[in-house]
């Protein structure tokens, strides 16, 4: 019995130790080659959004400066302005284009109209495959007679913001026509902003000239891909 005890209490084998360290050692390499898998594909995913952010940039850049060439000539005497960022060409001081509280474009307003845009979508046709939308928006001053208040006047201005883009809308669809722009006129939408969106003066104070304004604005489809991107990530 005390042979046996004895016996039941001896070590390991020495090839008893080896295999228990090969499996753990087998299960590091395992665990290893997983995480670098994983790594790697994060590693690719960042890279294709990283490609896909400096796409989007080179997009944009391209559409800003297709509209500068186009118009940096005449923006000055139209009054209008362009931002890179936003891919907006505004034309400010909107009362010059219709009369004050009124939606209906004067005819100087009109002819600048013709002008600019059959070119304007001329312009943006190369880039049609990465446009999700044109909109043109309507955007006023907080401003409204008097007597209102700032509630009242700001929906009284939403209407006539709304108003107003879809008048220029209407009058701009028949302008350019389907056949020589393909696809490119279903993306354009009216969108009314109110007082918003106001433009401010260097000290932080509103500009009520220039945030009375009708702009056209072009929405890129870069957000779309990249969230693309993430889902197909998951």
């Amino acid at each position: 019995m005390r042979n046996s005890l004895t016996l039941s209490r001896n070590p390991p084998e020495e090839g008893e130790w080896l295999s228990v360290s090969d499996l753990m050692a087998g299960l590091m390499m395992v665990f290893l080659c997983i995480s670098i898998v994983m790594m790697r594909s994060m590693i690719e995913e960042r890279e294709k959004i990283r490609a896909m952010a400096q796409s989007f940039r080179d997009n944009q850049l391209a559409i800003y400066q297709s509209l500068v060439e186009e118009f940096e000539d005449d923006l000055p005497r139209w009054g209008a302005t362009i931002d890179r960022d936003q891919l907006t060409i505004a034309f400010n001081d909107s009362d010059a284009m219709f009369q004050t509280g009124d939606a209906e474009l004067d005819p100087e307003a009109q002819r600048v109209m013709r002008n600019f845009f059959p070119r304007y979508i001329a312009a943006l046709q190369p880039y049609l495959g990465s446009i999700r939308a044109i909109h043109i928006e309507g955007h006023t001053s907080s401003e409204w007679g008097a007597g209102g208040s700032e509630k009242e006047n700001y929906f009284n201005n939403l209407r006539l913001s709304q108003n107003r883009s879809r008048e220029v809308l209407r009058f701009v669809h028949g302008l350019v026509p389907a056949q020589e722009v393909p696809g490119m006129l279903q993306l354009v939408a009216a969108v009314g902003y109110s007082s918003a969106r106001p433009v401010l003066r260097a000290d932080g104070r509103e500009d009520p000239e220039k945030s009375k304004r009708v702009a056209f604005r072009v929405i890129t489809n870069a957000e779309a891909q990249i969230h693309r991107i993430l889902e197909e990530a998951l």
